[in-house]
């Protein structure tokens, strides 16, 4: 396709009046900023007193600055060289495979140098962060649920350790829909810790395996509840004061 001379004209004063709405923008705003310091800006002497947080707001905007005033910069670079094109009759042909542009693509982007097919960056990235691959899936590197074995202390365990202090879940959010405690909303709450069956949790010994001894603790009233101890095989205090 060879571009008219009225076509060529068009498109010339649309390059020329990005390239004064760039360089205008670019002085008004002095590149987003960033010809005054970061000091300047917060009137802080220096950041070496200050925790990092305390300027986290001020570090973002001054990386979305830069990112922005790059891409500005980025966009008046191409203005111009399509300016210094459009005097040949390079302009309007795809730099990677040669064919004409169609009018219509170069009158919405009269800077652009590729064909919609060899357009740069028109493909969304399906990569992702490397530390993907060690941290997925979850609790995968040190879970030995799956081994049989292995019963030691691993990656999930130290993760319901953590979780049973709190999270920000509620009974309404909890896997469990019959969940009503906060302290159950742990993965694996109902799960026993150090011990199998609930017995071995309430019943104890001294160093010696002797002077057996009886710990009232949940489980121990969960077994009783259930009808499945014998409160008569228990000694009160009273009684055992008496055999003393």
């Amino acid at each position: 396709m060879n571009l008219t001379e009225k076509q060529r004209t068009r498109l010339r004063k649309q390059l020329i009046a990005r390239k004064n709405e760039i360089d205008k923008q670019l002085l008004q705003n002095e590149h987003y900023g960033l010809k005054e310091s970061m000091r300047d800006s917060i009137r802080e002497l220096s950041f070496y007193d200050n925790h990092p947080a305390d300027h986290g707001s001020e570090w973002f905007e001054r990386g979305k600055d830069i990112a922005l005033n790059e891409n500005t910069e980025h966009n008046l670079e191409e203005v111009e060289t399509a300016l210094e094109r459009i005097q040949t009759e390079q302009y309007g042909k795809c730099l990677e495979c040669g064919t004409d542009i169609p009018y219509a693509r170069l009158e919405a982007i009269p800077w652009t140098a590729y064909c919609i097919k060899h357009a740069p960056n028109q493909d969304i990235s399906l990569g992702r962060p490397v530390e993907e691959e060690f941290l997925t899936p979850p609790f995968g590197r040190t879970s030995l649920d799956e081994r049989d074995d292995q019963t030691q202390f691993d990656g999930e365990d130290a993760w319901q350790i953590v979780e049973s202090w709190g999270n920000s879940d509620s009974p309404a959010l909890a896997e469990d829909p019959e969940s009503l405690d906060y302290n159950n909303l742990y993965i694996e709450s109902d799960e026993n810790v150090g011990y199998v069956e609930a017995l071995e949790s309430f019943i104890g010994t001294d160093i010696y395996g002797q002077s057996t001894m009886i710990f009232r603790n949940n489980e121990y009233q969960k077994y009783m509840a259930g009808d499945e101890g014998d409160h008569g095989l228990e000694l009160d205090s009273s009684s055992m004061q008496e055999e003393d």
